[in-house]
Parts: structure tokens; sequence; C-alpha cells
């Protein structure tokens, strides 16, 4: 009963994180939609300007999936070429980082002094109370719809966090679980580990909430930091779904734009993991069975990941563009018209500039 219950309780943090990551990414798109427009649609053929831009914008709306969907209705409906979604693609990418660092707040544990005692005021048992009820009057009182917009973002933001807690108090008891423990263990295997961030980011869509998950097992002290790269690869990968399901039913360069985004990810998968494997049988390095205990040891590794990644395969981003293309053949009788795309509705503010 107790396993269940703490199941249960684990499934309804889930569910809070991700309905406030929802409403907290909703009301950040209605808040910049307007210019959300001319900041993608500019990004020109120069893949550094749109690495920033793609950066920005997926750390304001806090999710690389949104990004990447907007850019794949842009491409649909003629606003952007295919060459220019790369740098955007490889900026959402080190953008989505953001949250692993706000989603770790809520896993500190400082003492009553010193740089910790501060970090643990950012908990949400905190000051997260305060924030809903400020999101909360904001919402009520205010008639400017960029104030309730506000509201709203500080009230999911809230929702998010609680939902965070609610995971790490239903781990809480599994510290002290060896059978827990050795589950754990087996993920040493990089095949084993990049499925177990491959499936549930799959399920839930959501990279930042299989990020969330993975931080909140780490407070048990069964997480290393070995068995943590290849999990963060694989979850890397599972994120690449909703890019791939928008596509569905659009034109050749809008399919070959989701494509980008998941060769991208699978490649520099393939990449680092060849080389984790191989610098790990050459040279024994300790701190890769040390234990993730550190509340920001999960994020640096996430960050880090993402980084080596657009470094890597950055120079190769017309490679990766060549391969999305001969994966999707030219259809001669596809319609060429460009129209309003059904995806930009996602952010209305958006669709009217359109």
């Amino acid at each position: 009963m107790t396993i269940l219950l703490q199941t249960l309780q684990l499934i309804c943090g889930l569910a809070r994180f991700r309905y406030g990551m929802n409403v907290m990414g909703d009301a950040m798109k209605r808040i910049g939609g307007s210019r959300m427009k001319s900041i993608l649609s500019n990004a020109t053929s120069n893949p550094r300007k749109g690495f920033l831009l793609g950066l920005g914008v997926t750390a304001l709306v806090q999710s690389s999936s949104a990004t990447t969907v907007m850019v794949v209705g842009f491409v649909n409906s003629g606003l952007m070429t295919l060459r220019q979604t790369v740098g955007v693609i490889m900026g959402a990418n080190v953008g989505s980082a953001s949250t692993a660092w706000l989603t770790g707040l809520s896993v500190i544990e400082g003492g009553n002094d010193g740089v910790l005692g501060f970090l643990s005021l950012l908990k949400p048992t905190s000051w997260m109370p305060i924030l809903a009820i400020t999101g909360l009057f904001i919402t009520m009182m205010s008639k400017s719809m960029r104030k309730k917009n506000i509201g709203h973002a500080l009230l999911g933001f809230s929702i998010l966090m609680v939902g965070m807690e609610y995971m790490a108090m239903a781990v809480d008891p599994l510290k002290e679980s060896d059978g827990f423990r050795s589950l754990l263990t087996m993920f040493k295997n990089p095949a084993l580990g990049i499925l177990a961030g491959l499936i549930p980011t799959l399920v839930v869509q959501s990279s930042a909430a299989s990020i969330g998950i993975l931080q909140v097992l780490a407070t048990t002290g069964g997480i290393t930091y070995g068995t943590s790269i290849p999990i963060i690869m694989g979850l890397n990968i599972g994120t690449c779904v909703t890019a791939m399901l928008s596509s569905i039913g659009a034109n050749k360069n809008a399919r070959r734009t989701a494509l980008i985004h998941l060769y991208f990810n699978i490649l520099s998968a393939l990449l680092w993991l060849i080389v984790y494997l191989v610098v790990t049988a050459l040279v024994d390095i300790p701190f890769l069975a040390h234990p993730v205990d550190t509340w920001w040891g999960i994020a640096a590794v996430h960050t880090a990941f993402k980084i080596l990644s657009v470094i890597s395969l950055a120079p190769f981003s017309r490679l990766i563009v060549k391969l999305a293309t001969v994966s999707v053949p030219e259809d001669k009788g596809e319609d060429t018209i460009d129209l309003l795309d059904e995806r930009l509705f996602l952010t209305p503010t958006v669709a009217v500039e359109r």
C-alpha cells in the first residue's frame, strides 16, 4: 500500500509539474507572442544569430518543443527557410537547459548559514505561496491582458514547483531502500540508461518533466554522474517527438525541419556516447562513480551535454540539412501556396501577425 501511495503521489506531482509548465509557457508566449514572428522569422542564414534567438525564445517560454513547433509552423507557412532553422533549433536545445536550473531549486538542501543557507531561501516552500498569491491577485484585479498573463505565468510557475515538491516527497523514502538502489544500478548500462530517459520523455512529451523526475531521484543518492549521462542523452532524443508529431500533414520543408531536430539530437547522443564509452574504457574517472548529491548536479550535466552537442555538430549543420532533405524527397505534386499554418494558432498573436 505504501508503494502504491508513493507512486500515486509521484504521478500527482508529475501532473502538477506538467500543468504548471503548460500554464507558465502559454502565458509567456502570450506576453511575447506579438514579437515572436519578427524575432524568429528574422533569424537569417547566420547560424550564430539564429542560435541566440532560439536560446532566448526557449528560455522565455521554457520549452524547446514549443520553439521547435513554432519553427515548423513558420517553415510550413514560408516565413523561414530550411537553412535558417538550424541555428534556432540548436539554440532551442541549449535554452531548454534553463528549466533544469529552475526546477533544481526545489531540491535544495541547505544549512542555516553561508551560500547554501541563502539558496535554501529560494526553495518553493520559502516563497512559493507569496508568488502564487501575487499571481492570483494580478490575474483577478488587473484589467490589462499583459498583466493578467504575467499573473498566469507566476501561478503556472508556482504550480510547477509544487509538483516538484510532491515528486521529491514521493521518492524521499526510497533513500533507505536497498531494492531501489539495486534497480538504479541497472542504468549503469548505457543502453538501458538511454532507454530510461527516452521512454518516459516519449510518454509525457516533455524533457523538462523527465529532468525534474531525474533531479528528485538524484536526491535519494542512488544516481551517479556516470548513470545520469546516458539517461540525459535518452531524454534529449525523446523530446523530439513533439516536433515530429506537429510535422504530420505539413509540407516537405516542415517535415525536414522536424527531422533536423531529431537528427541533431540522435547524432549528438551517438557521438558523445561513443566518446563516453571510449574514455571510460581507457581511463578510470572516479567522478563518474560519485553520487549526484548537489541540487545543481543534474542541471550542470544537462547543460554541459547541450553545449558540447552544439559545439561538436555546428560545423556539420549543412550536412544535417542535406540528410534531412534526402530523407524527405521532393514531391512534384505538392502544393507550393503558402497558407496560414494551424500550428501558429497555438500562439494566436503570431497567427494574427501572419
